[in-house]
Order: C-alpha cells, then structure tokens, then sequence
C-alpha cells in the first residue's frame, strides 16, 4: 500500500563546493525528505537505473524536456530518484545534458523500500532497482501516484505507459488542484 505522505528517509548526495580546490570540488550533503518536500509542489519520477535504455532514451530526457511546463504548473521541483548512488547519478545526468531535474540518488534504497517500490531485478544482473513509477507530491504528501502495472522482483521489463512526463504533465493540467 502506498503511504499518504512520502517516508522519512535520507538521501546522500554530493555537491559542489567552491572552497575546495582541485579536480572533484564536492563535498557529501544528506538530504533528508523533509529537505527534499517540505513546503513544495514537487513532481518525483523514479526509475530502474542510470544509463539503462528506457530510462536514458525517454523517460528522463521527457522530464527534461517539459521542465518548463510543470513550472508553468506551479511544480517548484522536478526529482529524478533511481537507485544508484551519487556518483552514478551526477556522470548520467552529465551525460544526458540534464540542467533542471534534479538528481536524487536513492544509493541504499531506502526510500524506494519505504515506498513499496523496491524490487529485485537479480535475474538482469541489477540487483535491488526501483520500480518504475511518478507522483507528485504537495508539502511531503502524495497527492497523485502513476505506478507502472504489474509490480513484482524480476520482470522482463519495466514498461513505461503512465510514469511519463507527458502523463504527469496531462494530469496537472486538467486536474482541479
């Protein structure tokens, strides 16, 4: 059962510092949810892992992409949160030119358990992963949760058919939020 409030948890993160020199100015920074939530309108979307097809073809570069439009919504943050650990998180949005979502590195899981969402992905070599899910979050409570159907350890695949960008987006436009 999903919780009405999203769970207490920690997230560590890494972040720039400009009073450290040389070639990895960063620093590690725990977030915790309430950093993360409290006293925002925020649209999380949660995914398998970094780099994998789906999640670096459309899932994340949607999200990106429509940025501008869920601020136009009244989101004041779009959250990217996968199972991976900060490094990981910081090279994939590099990679994938990301410059609005923000990249929330869930490393040990412990928001994805909390949520309900963690599962085994073993049988692919992945080990524990999120499944794949969005939601939008008002002030630390889920006000609208798109998990993908047919939660359970080891699918052949995660679909994509209601954690997009565009289904989030969709939603905020023709609810009476």
């Amino acid at each position: 059962m999903t919780p009405q409030s999203v769970p207490d948890a920690v997230f560590h993160t890494r972040v720039r510092n400009p009073d450290l020199a040389g070639d990895n100015p960063f620093e590690w920074k725990q977030l915790s949810t309430s950093d993360v939530f409290a006293g925002k309108r925020v649209v999380v979307f949660a995914l398998p892992g970094a780099f994998t097809p789906a999640c670096s073809e459309s899932h994340l570069p949607g999200y990106e992409r429509l940025y501008d439009a869920f601020v136009a919504q009244g989101v004041d943050s779009v959250v990217c949160v996968a199972v991976n650990d900060a490094f990981v998180m910081f090279q994939w949005a590099k990679s994938q030119n990301i410059q609005h979502v923000f990249m929330l590195p869930d490393g040990n899981g412990e928001f994805t358990r909390k949520m309900g969402m963690l599962v085994d992905r073993s049988a692919q070599g992945m080990g524990m992963r999120s499944w794949r899910y969005s939601m939008l979050v008002e002030n630390g409570d889920i006000t609208k949760l798109f998990a993908e159907p047919g939660l359970r350890d080891n699918p052949p695949g995660v679909p994509m058919a209601v954690s997009s960008a565009e289904t989030m987006l969709d939603y905020l436009q023709n609810s009476s939020v």
